[in-house]
């Protein structure tokens, strides 16, 4: 399928990516899987980030989870993260037998920089004929480098993420004064994707987004985006919240953020 623009790089299998599997016990299988990819600004973060909250979607949905450790920007700039991502999502699929994974309910997900790469993950698969992917879940995703939305304008002070910091992030991951540019591939910044027309095709997706979040407008555009491309997508705004929110589990909202999270997945996750 012609997708939105050229291979970023190596062949896949070219590389060798860590990953942590979490399986349910006493849970017969095979089970449906997820697929996380963690969030950290392209730049921080391993699998330990989402350990507690692999560990829930192992026990409450029931599913395997596999974590992918991608390598980092600034000392690996894309696409090796995203190679790193793709290469991870081949070997659940190619190994989903011994794992007790059905390999046609693979979901993707991914909070922030990790949503931005579910998202290019979703895009490199369907383009390069890769594993079917059956539902994507895009929690606060980071998916346009030029950042030049209302919001990722006016929140210079919001906590956890700013403007500031959203272009520390992308400069790392793309290279300094690469974003913005009219060379960015759209597997890098899928809301490039999106303006081009290029999501028909897509898994089913899910998009949260946080109101007080620089990140919140290009969430919002690339749901209606998927929307009209007729990928079937479910938006879930939340008011009052920041990047990050959902973190804090003794606040009501991110309980709720928790819960509806976990029931889309779920629902995304079904036959």
């Amino acid at each position: 399928m012609a997708g939105p623009g050229p291979e970023p790089g190596p062949e896949p299998d070219a590389v060798e990516v860590r990953l942590r599997i979490y399986r349910p016990r006493g849970v017969p299988g095979p089970l449906p899987a997820v697929y996380g990819i963690h969030g950290g600004g392209f730049v921080l973060g391993s699998p330990d980030v989402d350990h507690a909250t692999n560990l829930r979607f192992c026990r409450e949905l029931p599913a395997v989870v596999v974590s992918v450790d991608y390598r980092l920007a600034p000392e690996h700039p894309f696409p090796a993260p995203l190679l790193d991502c793709y290469a991870g999502l081949c070997w659940l699929a190619e190994h989903a037998e011994e794992l007790g994974v059905l390999p046609e309910r693979i979901a993707l997900w991914g909070d922030s920089a990790g949503a931005g790469l579910a998202a290019g993950v979703a895009l490199l698969a369907r383009d390069l004929g890769g594993p079917p992917i059956h539902h994507q879940h895009l929690h606060s995703p980071a998916l346009d480098d030029r950042l030049t939305t209302h919001s990722a304008r006016v929140f210079t002070d919001t906590p956890v993420w700013n403007r500031r910091n959203a272009r520390l992030s992308w400069d790392a991951y793309l290279g300094p004064g690469v974003p913005g540019g009219e060379d960015v591939s759209p597997y890098a910044a899928p809301a490039r994707a999106a303006e081009e027309g290029s999501l028909a095709g897509l898994p089913p997706a899910f998009v949260a987004v946080m109101e007080f979040d620089p990140l919140r407008d290009e969430g919002l555009a690339y749901a209606r985006a998927l929307g009209a491309a007729g990928v079937p997508t479910e938006l879930r705004f939340y008011p009052g919240t920041f990047h990050g929110s959902w973190g804090i589990e003794h606040a009501a909202i991110a309980q709720r953020i928790a819960a509806e999270g976990l029931a889309a997945l779920r629902t995304g996750l079904s036959p």
